[in-house]
């Protein structure tokens, strides 16, 4: 049975159409939804576990496929569907957005994608072509062209090159094809930009492919950012061929793109959620760990005839989720894909009564307000919290001692807690190295830390230190001195700082400001000199002040970091710094063994490192904190790296990422190469 698409009824009011998919393994209605069998298995579940629930097609991933068992074992085994046992319709990835979420270690070129394999660290290339030549080893009913992904904020620049590169390997895998029942869908790409979107979807409906994707969205985009691209990219679609948005993932989001005219979808959302104890329900969703639920008689959902829902109390899935049984995660991700399933079925029931508008407002207002939040959040995160009062000191309890009047300047001198003088911005409400005092903790958490020392003395060209929060310029003034003492004939150094209001640093260096902190008479000089002209020379150093918004500063970079001294104010005040983004902007600035240090151990902090291709450690404590975190590029630059169990204290905790992680981030993390290997 070759493969074809045809378009059914559409609703009066939405975009919404209704549709079939015809492949080798059988029929699919649309809209559908495809659960995620990355490793051929939806994880936790048999086959009838599957279609039990509904499925009549799934997704299987080219790249974790390819590292392992690989295409002979699948060849052996007479493809995908024999060695899993299922007998439907398969979908596979590229490994596009594999290569770029999870390999550390990857160079991509014209030619493809050269990464680390994280089973067993092997080299290995992905091309187009032997992108398709796997997916026909696996034996898919549809195969997806390999595409470079990014962010969808990334620069304009980097997304209009992405999407240039992926059309180019579009037609490569279209001529790679050989195996005509096998559909290819090509994949548009063009991040927020509507004309880059429009550009992508005209090249590509120009070429005879069987179906389109619309990829790169849910990796930093707002949901009302994807609702507004989906539909301007869904609109200039062929209507004879199906349209596949890929890897987005929560109700909501399925539902307002299939009123757009979608007609596939897939994400592992159902089933990793599970895993965290969160079940979905017609009213929203429902986290069977917290302790209200640990007598409840009620079933997850009572709108549910799922086997779940039907056998098991909220107290009994309590029960097995903080005893760690596995039937618990199970259960859950039964129910999740009963829910996900039945949705799609209410969808095209009601694409064809001509009320799909009516079912998606009454869906909608049915479902907790985290899930269609008007304010744009992610979903499940929370609102950020109140700034303390101004003095309040960050990770103390005790107030900052003004060493001026109150309310006469934004930047001031206090006591911490210790006694030791450092800089509190009234504005913030934070106080520049709160406890210990800024001299204190630039040595001991910076420099010691990151054995600035010893690096000096090797020898090579100068070494690049990103200074990330120049503040009152305590850490960069710190490293300056360790490379005036350090021995002749090591390595020069070159600070690269990052601020964007620098009234800590006048402070810092005013006569009252430089006698209440201490400021060596040397390092005054070279401040002011920064302050005055945005640079300061002398033997064996260069400091330099990349001034304005970091991020920005930090895409127009030209040196690579050898170390980073990360130090903006908290995720409270300053969340844009410690996103995903943030630490993707900065890993494409790294130097290839650099190492970050922070003062932070917050989880979001890891996770969001983890997510931008760092590995992360354990750093050494710093005053009343236990702990602080390294990253480095590679895990054997890591003294103390962070072991499988973070992994598990992940999935268990009720908020444990930043707000921009993407919605599949439990997997990705456990994916991850320091988890995987």
């Amino acid at each position: 049975m070759d493969f074809a698409f045809h378009p059914g009824p559409e609703d009066g009011a939405t975009r919404a159409r209704r549709g079939t998919l015809v492949t080798p393994h059988g029929r699919v209605e649309t809209p559908a939804f495809m659960p995620v069998g990355t490793r051929a298995t939806v994880t936790g579940l048999t086959p009838a576990d599957v279609r039990a629930a509904g499925a009549t097609m799934i997704l299987g991933n080219t790249y974790h496929l390819l590292l392992r068992p690989g295409p002979e074992a699948m060849r052996h085994f007479g493809g995908l569907h024999r060695f899993m046992g299922w007998d439907g319709p398969i979908l596979t990835d590229s490994g596009g957005f594999q290569i770029f979420s999870l390999a550390a270690d990857r160079t991509v070129t014209e030619e493809g994608a050269r990464f680390r394999s994280y089973v067993d660290a092997r080299r290995l290339d992905l091309s187009p072509e032997r992108s398709i030549e796997v997916q026909t080893a696996l034996g898919s009913d549809v195969m997806m062209v390999l595409d470079v992904c990014l962010p969808s904020t990334a620069p304009e620049a980097a997304v209009r090159e992405a999407m240039e590169r992926t059309h180019r390997w579009a037609l490569r895998s279209l001529a790679a094809r050989t195996d005509r029942s096998q559909a290819l869908f090509a994949i548009v790409q063009g991040g927020l930009d509507p004309s880059l979107r429009a550009a992508s979807a005209r090249f590509l409906t120009s070429h005879p492919f069987d179906g389109f994707a619309i990829g790169g969205l849910a990796v930093g985009d707002t949901r009302a950012q994807r609702r507004d691209i989906v539909g301007w990219s869904a609109e200039l679609l062929p209507r004879d061929r199906p349209r596949y948005l890929m890897g987005v993932g929560t109700p909501p989001d399925i539902l307002e793109a299939v009123a757009q005219g979608v007609d596939l979808f897939d994400c592992v959302i159902p089933t990793n959620l599970a895993w965290q104890g969160t079940a979905f329900t017609s009213t929203g969703r429902v986290r069977v760990t917290r302790s209200e639920y640990r007598l409840s008689d009620e079933p997850l959902d009572r709108a549910c005839a799922c086997p779940t829902c039907a056998l098991h109390a909220r107290g009994y899935l309590h029960h097995l989720m903080k005893c760690q049984e596995p039937l618990g995660p199970r259960l859950l991700a039964i129910h999740n894909l009963h829910h996900y399933l039945g949705l799609m079925r209410g969808a095209r029931a009601a694409i064809e009564a001509g009320r799909y508008g009516a079912f998606l407002r009454a869906t909608l207002a049915a479902i907790d307000r985290h899930e269609h939040d008007a304010t744009g959040r992610s979903p499940g995160r929370r609102a950020p919290a109140p700034a303390p009062a101004p003095g309040a000191e960050e990770g103390s309890d005790r107030p900052g001692t003004e060493a001026g009047g109150p309310g006469e300047a934004r930047f001031a001198i206090v006591d911490t807690s210790s006694g030791a003088p450092a800089v509190l911005d009234r504005e913030v409400g934070e106080v520049m190295h709160p406890v210990i005092g800024a001299a204190a903790e630039s040595e001991q958490l910076y420099v010691a830390q990151s054995r600035l020392r010893e690096r000096l003395a090797e020898e090579g060209p100068p070494l690049v230190l990103f200074d990330v929060g120049l503040g009152a310029g305590s850490n960069a003034l710190a490293a300056i001195r360790t490379a005036r003492a350090a021995p002749p004939g090591g390595r020069g150094l070159l600070v690269v700082s990052f601020e964007r209001d620098l009234g800590a640093l006048a402070l810092a260096t005013s006569d009252a400001g430089a006698a209440r902190l201490g400021t060596a008479r040397e390092d005054l000089l070279a401040a002011r000199a920064l302050l005055a002209s945005g640079r300061h020379e002398e033997a064996r150093v260069s400091w330099r002040l990349a001034a304005g918004e970091a991020l920005a500063a930090l895409r127009a970079e030209a040196a690579r970091a050898d170390l980073v001294f990360w130090d903006p104010y908290s995720p409270r005040h300053d969340g844009a710094l410690w996103s995903v983004e943030a630490f993707s902007t900065l890993r494409t600035r790294c130097a290839a063994r650099a190492a970050l240090y922070t003062y932070s151990a917050a989880t979001k902090v890891r996770t969001a490192l983890l997510l931008a291709g760092f590995c992360v450690g354990v750093g050494d404590p710093s005053g009343p904190k236990d702990e602080t975190t390294a990253a480095a590029l590679s895990c054997d630059d890591l003294d103390r790296p962070l072991e499988g169990g973070f992994v598990d204290r992940v999935a268990r905790s009720s908020d444990p990422w930043p707000e921009d992680a993407p919605e599949d981030a439990l997997a990705r993390l456990r994916a991850h190469p320091q988890f995987a290997r």
